[in-house]
């Protein structure tokens, strides 16, 4: 047999030991369960703006945003009207403007209060009680339910997801355990922690509390679809203000680690207040616009099942671990790997199940490596992404 024969033979022989490693992958949608609900079928990840004016729908449409999370003192029959004009939809509060629009299906979903497990404001400015007690959470998701069963309800907590050490809950500070409790009151839940515009140092620039809230809070949700929040602007620190590239991180980050869905937290209140900074800011407003789009492509395959153990990357410099996941999609398998530090490192990479030469395709990179039986090299900056995609058949 000729030289040319035998390699399109082997050639052949690995794509259909590629497809076959990888056939128990396909596409689930966790909203489908909910007839008015976010659906989208296995196109849909939620790419979402908290309490965000419906006025700024439109460009926040164009940014690739698909949801807006919250609206301030509503909803209001004025703020649903622009959103359906803007084809924008929303979770929000169940007041009784929103059960008087309960056919409405600009609204997707319920939300269920902001941070509960945090130190709760005392009536009259006296200072700050415990945080609300989760039987509490627990009782006002089953009202919420039973007035309308068919959206779900969304849960947003705190930094101490994160972080046991956040004062911020008052009595409850070192206390984890409260966490597998709130999310008994909630369908879908969110945790927010923003290390770049954080003023403690326990945190402050350790972006990996991002990825690491996320790991905990998909332990503890017992199968909910877990979202979380990413910071972009300066929020209440003069100084530091997450960059393109620590905010494309901390996305990353967050999907790689098992979130489900992603709402910015785009309001500003240094050097002045600005409830979207993110809309005056050309270069931030271009990035996460590429970003949003990146993800919005790839949601067929992020909505897929992940392929356990079906990555590995070995960092040459220990102390910048690299996190990786696995998908697929009918044409291709996929490595997304996200440096865990600031520093530099090179990295050996594989992909499971992958077999012979193969092109790798660096996504939004311009580059592409050369993989054998799966296996490749790179060099990672600080807090670098890369999204490699290698074709089943070459």
């Amino acid at each position: 047999m000729k030289r040319s024969k035998i390699l399109v033979l082997c050639l052949a022989v690995a794509s259909l030991s590629m497809g076959a490693t990888f056939a128990r992958a396909s596409s689930t949608n966790p909203y489908s369960k909910w007839s008015r609900g976010p659906g989208g079928g296995d196109e849909f990840f939620p790419i979402a703006v908290w309490l965000q004016s419906p006025a700024n729908a439109t460009r926040y449409r164009d940014a690739g945003f698909n949801l807006y999370i919250g609206l301030w003192k509503g909803p209001t029959d004025e703020q649903l009207a622009q959103l359906k004009a803007a084809g924008m939809r929303v979770i929000c509060d169940q007041n009784p403007v929103g059960l008087r629009h309960v056919d409405d299906p600009t609204i997707v979903g319920w939300m269920h209060g902001d941070e509960p497990d945090n130190a709760q404001a005392l009536e009259g400015g006296g200072g700050y009680g415990p945080p609300i007690p989760p039987a509490r959470i627990v009782a006002g998701y089953e009202r919420i339910r039973a007035a309308d069963p068919s959206r779900p309800i969304v849960l947003n907590l705190g930094q101490g997801v994160a972080w046991d050490g956040w004062h911020g809950r008052g009595v409850r500070t070192n206390h984890p355990e409260d966490y597998p409790e709130y999310v008994k009151g909630c369908d879908i839940v969110s945790f927010d922690i923003y290390p770049v515009a954080h003023d403690r140092p326990q945190v402050a620039g350790k972006l990996w509390y991002v990825g690491y809230g996320v790991e905990r809070l998909v332990g503890w949700a017992q199968g909910r679809p877990v979202w979380n929040c990413i910071e972009c602007t300066h929020i209440s620190s003069k100084q530091n203000k997450a960059t393109p590239q620590q905010v494309r991180c901390e996305v990353w980050m967050s999907i790689v680690h098992g979130s489900k869905g992603l709402i910015y937290f785009v309001h500003e209140w240094q050097p002045q207040f600005d409830e979207a900074a993110l809309l005056h800011d050309p270069a931030m407003y271009e990035a996460v616009t590429r970003i949003n789009q990146r993800i919005a492509k790839l949601a067929p395959v992020l909505n897929s099942p992940t392929i356990l153990d079906g990555g590995k990357a070995s960092p040459a410099e220990a102390g910048v671990p690299i996190k990786t996941m696995v998908k697929k999609d009918a044409d291709a398998v996929y490595l997304f790997a996200v440096a865990m530090r600031e520093g530099k490192t090179a990295a050996k990479l594989s992909i499971q199940g992958v077999s012979g030469r193969r092109t790798v395709e660096v996504l939004d990179e311009d580059r592409t490596l050369e993989s054998t039986d799966g296996a490749f090299e790179d060099a990672f900056g600080p807090w670098d992404v890369h999204l490699y995609r290698v074709p089943i058949s070459q």
